[in-house]
């Protein structure tokens, strides 16, 4: 894998190949992946994406299935 730099953030690992456009595609994604999303078990809790479309809430300890990227639709 390719170092993260602070400009490039997570599309680091891909170096110099595929372009702006699909980079900034792909650091979109991957940031909105990566947050803390609204638990539907429990209205303060948080869930975590565990992998593709698998979450976990952080209070209840529940495994659930959902969207792959994000729990919210926007």
């Amino acid at each position: 894998m390719g170092a993260k730099t602070k400009k490039i953030r997570a599309a680091g690992k891909f170096r110099h190949s595929g372009g702006t456009n699909v980079r900034k595609l792909y650091n979109n994604i991957e940031s909105l992946q990566r947050k803390r999303q609204k638990s539907p078990f429990h209205p303060k809790s948080r869930a975590i994406r565990t992998a593709a479309g698998i979450w976990k809430c952080e209070k209840t300890g529940k495994v659930f299935a959902g969207p792959a990227y994000s729990l919210e639709n926007k």
